[in-house]
């Protein structure tokens, strides 16, 4: 039996940085993900190894049975339909697993993510053999959530192959997880996400599970079904950037000049709030007014990359994009923490496919990485016995 699960990355349309200090904030999928392939060997297959193969990093992983029993004995007695933390002694013991293989000096922050795979996998399906392959379209450690991808994607071919989800394995091509399963995938995408990375805010993990759009402030997130079609020009600047440093230095900036960050903060909080008003209100067939939204929506990402900006959170790099998009007349945003990373450009439904390729060329000419995206999709999907 072989399924396929793939969830998607998350962009923040508005909000990011400003969401710490109590502002709204708005998370959507995006139309790139990651895909895990889950397959089980049949009894003349005499396969009793566990095979992970990270594709996209070219690296391969593969454990006897017995020597994941030996380390985890414990695994056989987990419960797929409650997901737990892993303790930190186990994620010791699981280190040991991981350490058998040699990883790169380079590639060394992919342990954590193998980590969490050994926990998920034997959390939910013990220790039986089986070969897990997985891959994506999302760069990693960019701010677009592809550590979380990973782990829904993951949770997602781990469930449906287990008692724990009813999902119809005889429909054709990608079925959507139902409520009680997406909640299932979520909570376990969490916990993987808790071992990547110790303390997330579980904000990736939920938009990459139930997809559309999320708008959350105070630790509230409230789903938000998206009314409108926005397609984004992504562009991957290839910095790298120290997100503790970045919050860090935005709240500094907040303890020298109070009065004004904080009214910072309040125009985020309304730039947030209006956002998702716009995108979830009702669209009628009117172009015009359907164009009407677009610019508006515009001109929110305008103000807040200007607030953003305020906050001291740009780069370089960014204003080279910036520059880039404005020759076209479109509208760009930092994405995440800033400091580098990835810029949204939002792309005009009348826009022509030709302005579309000379812009994406002029930022590839600077050595960025573009992608073109819809935002607001579906959530974790699964197929079955390679259908799709």
């Amino acid at each position: 039996m072989e399924v396929r699960a793939r969830a998607p990355g998350k962009i923040i349309l508005a909000g990011e940085h400003a969401v710490v200090h109590g502002s709204a904030a708005v998370a959507a999928s995006i139309g790139l993900h990651t895909s895990v392939s889950l397959r089980f060997p049949s009894p003349s297959d005499n396969d009793d190894t566990l095979t992970l193969h990270l594709m996209d990093v070219g690296l391969d992983f593969s454990w006897p049975v017995g020597r994941i029993k030996e380390v985890l004995p414990d695994s056989l007695n987990s419960i797929a339909s409650s997901p737990t933390t892993c303790s930190p002694e186990t994620v010791k013991l699981i280190a040991t697993l991981v350490e058998e293989h040699t990883i790169p000096e380079a590639k060394t922050g992919i342990a954590s993510g193998v980590t969490a795979f050994l926990w998920l996998y034997t959390s939910i399906q013990g220790n039986k053999p089986a070969t897990v392959t997985v891959s994506s379209e999302l760069p990693l450690g960019s701010g677009l959530g592809s550590s979380a991808a990973f782990c829904v994607s993951l949770s997602g071919a781990l469930l449906a192959l287990s008692d724990s989800t009813k999902v119809d394995s005889s429909q054709e091509g990608w079925v959507t997880f139902g409520e009680k399963e997406q909640q299932l995938a979520n909570k376990w995408a969490f916990e993987g996400e808790k071992i990547i990375h110790g303390k997330p805010s579980g904000i990736d993990n939920t938009v990459s599970t139930f997809g559309n759009l999320i708008k959350f402030k105070s630790g509230a997130l409230t789903c938000i079904k998206s009314n409108m079609i926005l397609k984004m020009l992504i562009t991957n600047t290839k910095v790298g950037r120290n997100t503790k440093a970045l919050v860090a230095g935005v709240s500094e900036r907040k303890n020298r000049h109070p009065d004004a960050m904080t009214s910072v903060f309040t125009a985020v909080d309304s730039i947030s709030n209006e956002l998702a008003s716009i995108i979830q209100s009702s669209s009628d067939d009117d172009d015009l007014a359907a164009l009407e939204k677009e610019q508006r929506v515009e001109e929110l990402m305008e103000m807040n990359q200007g607030l953003l900006q305020c906050m001291g959170v740009s780069h370089a790099s960014i204003e080279t994009v910036l520059r880039t998009t404005l020759k076209y007349k479109l509208t760009s945003k930092l994405t995440g923490a800033g400091g580098g990373g990835c810029v949204l450009t939002l792309l005009p439904a009348l826009l022509s496919a030709t302005v579309i390729d000379k812009v994406m060329e002029e930022l590839e000419q600077c050595g960025f990485q573009c992608f073109i995206a819809e935002i607001g999709g579906n959530g974790v999907e699964v197929c079955f016995d390679g259908q799709s």
